[in-house]
């Protein structure tokens, strides 16, 4: 019998009481609740003069590469399956939601949420609605993308298909090389 182990994320949680700072593997973070994370995924959606709805997955996208990348790097993590465990736990411990990379290559891929944080805030807040909000997500799906791959940031695109927040049982990600 073949037992399978998967890679666990290492978690390093330290908070600044001097500076009032939270970090987790030396990277500042930003504790909040889904209602926040709704709010600002809202106001990117209301913002179209800038696009906020790309500003939001860039943003998330140009800070999950690096952190993802560092972390490979900083722990030796070289394998696929490895990279995405990493990634799906990483997704998770910043409190995002539950995400499962369903398939992926180097030209493209599938994930899934099972649970999305911004889904359930909005949904609480305003219900559900035909578009999806996942825009910070599309960055991270990017960014993991790309660090799995040792890619740039940029160089993957994201679509979401499916959305919880439209009735979905989950949401549905198709990610595709630039």
């Amino acid at each position: 019998m073949t037992i399978l182990q998967k890679t666990e994320l290492a978690l390093d949680k330290r908070f600044d009481p001097v500076r009032c700072r939270h970090h987790m593997n030396g990277e500042v973070v930003v504790l909040h609740c889904h209602h926040y994370a709704s709010l600002y995924t809202q106001l990117a959606d209301d913002v179209d003069m800038l696009d906020g709805k790309k500003l939001l997955a860039d943003v998330a996208e140009d800070t999950f590469v690096d952190v993802l990348k560092n972390y490979y790097e900083d722990n030796g993590i070289t394998k696929l399956e490895d990279r995405i465990a990493i990634g799906e736990q990483y997704y998770a411990a910043v409190g995002l939601g539950q995400m499962v990379v369903a398939m992926a290559g180097e030209e493209s891929g599938e994930v899934e949420l099972l649970h999305s944080h911004i889904d359930e805030g909005w949904i609480k807040k305003w219900g559900k609605r035909d578009k999806p909000v996942n825009f910070l997500t599309q960055g991270y799906i990017s960014a993991l993308f790309s660090a799995v791959f040792d890619k740039p940031a940029r160089s993957y695109a994201v679509k979401e298909i499916a959305s919880i927040i439209s009735g979905a049982e989950k949401s549905k990600f198709n990610v595709i090389v630039l």
